[in-house]
């Protein structure tokens, strides 16, 4: 609601026939309270910012905001409703070698505008305010000058009413959460099933088969890929191709229009994204973002002028400091957002606030997570940004997930976030697929890696949680091509395949690419299974890619950034095709879900519970049978191990402070190039084990049963798990 004080019909000022009144600087952005709309936008640089309301014909009505309050300009402009189209003109100073970018002659979108509506002339140059050859050096005199108005997205007055119907959040700590990295059209733009207007867009997500599908793999959580409004690049579309990913934003309080089914009704896609987060929470489903606050998409010193640049230039972005006509450059597209500056954190705050109040999403992924913490430009953790969510009561209580790395110097800071994040786990990633692709000398690292990676999180007081484990994501090869390239194939990407990942960690297992040999097939198939179940067996909280449940291929490229086509979208024939491998996925979440030995909400101690207990709750093996010593742990040609999991040993409480009692399990595993006989441990660890996975199965299914020091054959490149069934008195977990 508007401030009545700041807003009283005495104040009135008619402005080309409008009335209006001084309204209040906060909250920024265009507010509707049902009588009419305050706009407020923020500028240090500017001496004079015009409100344009745009009619439908494309009329322009120019509105002076002549009141000023802590450098945000305002009016309160009664009578106007939802849908609304508006945009600024902010005039100041164009002088790049001091870093102002001022340029009236762009019509500006809001940066808290909350939809916007139309689309950008990629063609035309009047997007850009100079010269590519005057870009670093013009003055005001070599602007363009031409008006952008024609050629530009608008911003859209929203309805912020909705009826949620008591939607709530599920609220699911993370050691029962299980992710699942999707991206709105890639999940729906081919489903069969899908009405053909729905696919590709919220509602199409919404649909009751893919939250079926999702449910029946026992997913609790989807991660979607950027929705903030995105720009389609400049330079891809004059190739032919997309910013399928969306990691371009410009419009950080806004779903992105091009995934709503009425795209031609203005603001259409809060609405439709609002129902589909009630959708997934009525059925136990949260929704994290994967949101980019570390760049914008008006790239560098060569970008167009659509927002951040012509409103504040030097306030929006960290400038170069030998060369302010220059960006600093830690994200690899253009530029960085100037977390310093403390507009610029106030509008990441309240867009981050806007998303769980407002959109009722629970949790963030955070793209190039390292960009935020760099102060001046060393990586800091203690940074503004990270106390300010600390502090915030709303932000701070919602699932927050860091990529921990950055393109800059010192990016790479896995492990080294605060208390409240957790991380995407690049060592896990890196570290599962150098085991199972038979690297040597990994076992020790493999062992870290499956107990939760303390060595990385534990110094910091952090849990196994804090560890999202994943071995493949939307940046890289899917599931499938991990095991059926050595080589990335990026060339439909148009730049002789020199971008994306040059070094995968992957293994084609003979040929590369796709094949009719049988037994590369049933290879290639058994290694997914495995690294299936080592993610979704970790210590830790996983997260699986999309469509590798269903052996999804990208045919080899692993950057399809650009590839908004069949290539990147999920090909739902391979259910069918592929109906073991998803038959496993299920087999295995259930094994995870039901076992909370699997899913420990603390460490492994690896000795005794409690003084005076000989009650291990882990152990490592030998194939032998015996405990791993150091010689076993540092010899670079050992891949196969067992580890002992006491169910009986996870000395923590559940939920209600009752003691956490489960079966105990072992698991075999067993990366070597032929099969192994296990010898199961003494019966001190247990008399019997029954088989209750068994990835060398195409559905894992195991009926194996086996004594104390017997053999258990276990397959060439394959995972046994097996169930303890009954303990002898005297067991004390040693063996």
């Amino acid at each position: 609601m508007h401030n009545s004080a700041n807003v009283s019909p005495s104040d009135s000022v008619a402005d080309n026939g409008i009335q209006r009144w001084p309204g209040a600087a906060y909250p920024l952005g265009a507010s509707y309270d049902g009588a009419g709309t305050n706009f407020s936008l923020f500028s240090e640089v500017a001496t004079r910012v015009e409100l344009c309301l745009i009619a439908d014909d494309g009329t322009e009505s120019r509105i002076k905001l002549g009141e000023v309050d802590g450098y945000c300009w305002h009016a309160y402009l009664p009578g106007i409703e939802p849908g609304q189209k508006y945009g600024y003109r902010v005039y100041g100073p164009f002088d790049p070698a001091a870093g102002h970018r001022c340029d009236p002659s762009k019509l500006l979108l809001d940066p808290y505008g909350k939809a916007f509506h139309g689309t950008f002339d990629t063609g035309d140059s009047s997007l850009f305010s100079t010269a590519p050859e005057l870009a670093e050096t013009g003055t005001a005199d070599d602007l363009i000058g031409a008006d952008s108005a024609a050629h530009t997205m608008l911003s859209v007055v929203i309805n912020p009413y909705f009826d949620w119907q008591n939607d709530r959040s599920p609220r699911r700590p993370y050691h029962e959460t299980i992710i699942y990295e999707a991206h709105v059209k890639g999940m729906t733009a081919a489903h069969p099933d899908i009405p053909e207007e729905l696919r590709g867009t919220y509602a199409g997500l919404a649909h009751p088969v893919i939250i079926d599908h999702l449910k029946s793999l026992g997913i609790t959580a989807i991660e979607l890929m950027p929705v903030h409004q995105f720009l389609q690049d400049f330079v891809l579309l004059d190739q032919g191709l997309r910013n399928y990913w969306g990691y371009n934003t410009f419009g950080y309080l806004a779903p992105h229009d091009e995934y709503t089914s009425r795209r031609d009704q203005p603001s259409s896609a809060v609405t439709e994204f609002k129902a589909m987060v009630r959708a997934f929470h009525a059925e136990d489903i949260e929704v994290i973002l994967d949101v980019v606050y570390n760049h914008t998409a008006e790239g560098n010193h060569l970008g167009p002028t659509i927002s951040f640049r012509g409103i504040d230039n030097a306030a929006y972005y960290r400038l170069a400091e030998d060369n302010p006509a220059l960006y600093t450059d830690y994200t690899g597209t253009g530029n960085s957002l100037n977390g310093r500056h403390p507009h610029t954190l106030q509008l990441i705050m309240d867009s981050l606030r806007y998303w769980v109040t407002e959109m009722h999403v629970d949790g963030f992924r955070f793209d190039l997570a390292s960009t935020l913490a760099r102060e001046l430009h060393d990586v800091d953790r203690l940074s503004a940004f990270f106390d300010l969510v600390q502090q915030d009561p709303i932000v701070s209580q919602v699932k927050l997930i860091a990529e921990p790395w950055d393109v800059g110097e010192g990016g790479y800071q896995v492990g080294n976030f605060p208390s409240l994040w957790t991380e995407w786990n690049g060592k896990y990633r890196d570290t599962v697929r150098d085991y199972w692709r038979g690297e040597p000398a990994t076992l020790g690292e493999f062992a870290s890696r499956l107990t939760g990676s303390s060595d990385l999180y534990a110094s910091t007081g952090r849990r196994p949680l804090a560890s999202i484990n994943f071995v493949t994501a939307h940046d890289g090869f899917t599931l499938a091509d991990l095991v059926s390239y050595n080589e990335k194939h990026n060339e439909a990407n148009g730049e002789d395949n020199r971008d994306g990942e040059s070094h995968n960690r992957s293994w084609n297992c003979g040929v590369e690419g796709p094949t009719d040999d049988a037994d590369i097939r049933a290879l290639r198939a058994r290694q997914q299974r495995n690294i299936l179940t080592t993610l979704l067996l970790s210590q830790g909280t996983p997260m699986i890619a999309h469509g590798d449940e269903l052996g999804r291929t990208q045919s080899g490229n692993n950057n399809v950034y650009c590839q908004d086509s069949p290539l990147a979208w999920m090909d739902w024939s391979l259910a069918q095709d592929n109906s073991d491998l998803l038959e496993f996925t299920r087999r295995v979440i259930s094994l995870r879900t039901e076992h909370p030995v699997f899913r420990r909400r603390r460490f492994f101690k690896g000795r005794p519970i409690r003084w005076g207990e000989q009650n291990l709750d882990i152990a490592w093996l030998t194939p032998t049978g015996g405990e791993m010593t150091a010689a076993d742990w540092d010899s670079g040609f050992g891949k196969s191990l067992a580890v002992f999991l006491n169910g009986e040993g996870i000395a923590e409480p559940d939920l209600r402070g009752e003691k956490i009692v489960d079966d105990t399990f072992l698991i075999c595993f067993n990366a070597h190039d032929g099969a192994i006989d296990f010898t199961m441990p003494s019966a001190r660890y247990g008399d019997k084990w029954i088989g209750v996975l068994d990835t060398s199965d195409a559905t894992g299914a195991s009926t194996v049963a086996v004594d104390a020091g017997g053999q258990l054959p276990v397959g060439a490149r394959s995972v046994v798990v097996l169930c303890r069934q009954e303990r002898t008195a005297q067991s004390d977990g040693r063996g």
